[in-house]
């Protein structure tokens, strides 16, 4: 298992978020992912290397590029107009608004914000840019012949949408890495989200499409962000219809009905006939994540990687989601481990 990781996401590290009515350290931090390397190191998965570099070229098939500008320029703009702390928008486009780009920045940032906890910092473009990069590089490893790369994405990526960023993502990982087999030459590619959160970025960059068959398995939205997409008649649109699969679950849920869908989940890219599978890892679901609640516990993530492996293609793994305990760390390992089995 070739591991795939960069130490420019510790250039992504912001101060605030907004939670609870307050500016609250963030749960999305550089710990993360140096507890998850560490965790997967002691558990033998030794092969780390550092990404690739690549061009944008790849990411603008997935995005809008006017929303790749504004990442790239948000923060020298925002500091430009005189802001003093870090980029949090104060207002948003709302129902019957004009979904016009407004000149004051303050605008442009609402208008390309999908939720106001995630707030944007100096460094966060070029960690976004090298989460991207470990992304392709693990599409890459596993186009030329293997069958599975961890790419230990920071920041995640599957909240961010066309043209959106929100739920600390920023650009869609798992998006570009579909896109990358697509370009070299699968037909067909399967993205599976296992991150507590639905991936409502995802979603939105397919959900007309038929290429890639996209199955979530989350929070039921009426109770968990991102609240307004991940619903189970979400099935997809135009072409699209019939390649969209969400699988909300409520409060409390235990793997016994989670790996149910699961298994409904890989029956379905299956019948699709998925060349690859990129997985997007989130490991909140883990009974002890500090702002999650499902009930999965830490030996069921390796019978989650071994239920993937049987489904018999290449896959790709990218890290999206898992907070607050160290567990974060092993519960990821024992995912690849399932796979190796």
């Amino acid at each position: 298992m070739r591991v795939i990781y960069s130490e420019d996401h510790k250039l992504r590290d912001a101060k605030t978020e907004l939670h609870g009515g307050l500016l609250v350290k963030p749960f999305e931090g550089p710990f993360r992912a140096e507890w998850i390397l560490q965790a997967v190191k002691e558990e033998g998965f030794t092969d780390v290397v550092a990404p690739d570099s690549y061009s944008l070229e790849t990411a603008e098939k997935v995005h809008d590029k006017g929303f790749l500008s504004f990442l790239e320029t948000v923060w020298d703009r925002w500091v430009a107009e005189g802001f003093q702390g870090e980029v949090i928008p104060t207002s948003l486009p709302y129902r019957r608004s004009r979904h016009k780009i407004p000149n004051n920045i303050d605008g442009v940032v609402g208008y390309y914000a999908n939720a106001l906890e995630t707030s944007i910092t100096q460094g966060t473009y070029k960690a976004a840019i090298s989460s991207m990069n470990c992304a392709l590089t693990g599409a890459d490893w596993v186009n030329a012949g293997n069958r599975f790369a961890f790419s230990l994405c920071r920041p995640p990526g599957h909240h961010a949408g066309i043209d959106l960023y929100g739920g600390y993502c920023f650009i869609n990982n798992a998006a570009v890495a579909a896109q990358r087999f697509l370009d070299h030459g699968a037909k067909k590619v399967a993205i599976l989200d296992v991150d507590f959160h639905h991936g409502n970025g995802t979603q939105d960059i397919f959900y007309e499409r038929n290429d890639v068959l996209f199955a979530s398995l989350h929070g039921d939205p009426v109770d968990a962000f991102p609240y307004f997409l991940g619903y189970a008649d979400e099935t997809g649109a135009g072409a699209g219809e019939g390649y969209n699969h969400n699988y909300p679950m409520p409060p409390g849920t235990p793997w016994s009905v989670w790996g149910q869908a699961l298994d409904d989940a890989l029956v379905k890219i299956k019948a699709f006939g998925a060349e690859a599978i990129v997985v997007s890892l989130g490991v909140d679901t883990f009974e002890k994540d500090a702002i999650s609640f499902f009930k999965l516990k830490t030996p069921d993530y390796i019978t989650m990687g071994e239920k993937i492996a049987k489904a018999g293609v290449p896959v790709l793994v990218c890290m999206e989601g898992g907070y607050g305990v160290n567990e974060i760390g092993i519960n990821t390992a024992n995912v690849l481990k399932g796979l190796e089995a």
